[in-house]
């Protein structure tokens, strides 16, 4: 991922999943705060990093941007992609669970982020956000 930095690539995720909103719940209560986490989500990040986040940890910002680097830690990875791993791999790995970046129906969500992207001058209209 070399043309914008993860906090960029999740700080334009938090607009769309939350409009930035610490609070959020979504998914009719499954999802919280700023990124909609979900308690697997959180589960195995928190496996993988060797902390004790649970939940309610969605709820705080910074915890939750943590949480999220953890889980793509384990699953956006050059290893298990067999390739350089894209700010659309991050992308629809977050929405889509761990082979999101492989399901079409998280391609959508994928464009939103670009175009919050875009919004935000992280990227141009002419580049890929790759």
């Amino acid at each position: 991922m070399n043309t914008i930095s993860i906090i960029t690539l999740l700080l334009a995720m938090i607009q769309v999943e939350s409009s930035g909103n610490d609070n959020a719940i979504g998914d009719n209560g499954a999802s919280w705060g700023c990124l909609q986490l979900q308690a697997a989500y959180v589960q195995d990040a928190a496996e993988h990093a060797k902390e004790d986040w649970v939940h309610e940890d969605a709820f705080d910002r910074i915890t939750a941007m943590k949480i999220t680097m953890a889980y793509m830690a384990r699953y956006a990875t050059e290893e298990r992609l067999g390739r350089p791993v894209t700010a659309q791999d991050i992308a629809r790995i977050h929405n889509g669970g761990l082979n999101g970046y492989k399901k079409q129906a998280t391609e959508k969500y994928w464009f939103k982020v670009k175009a919050e992207l875009l919004r935000m001058g992280a990227i141009t209209s002419t580049t890929n956000g790759e």
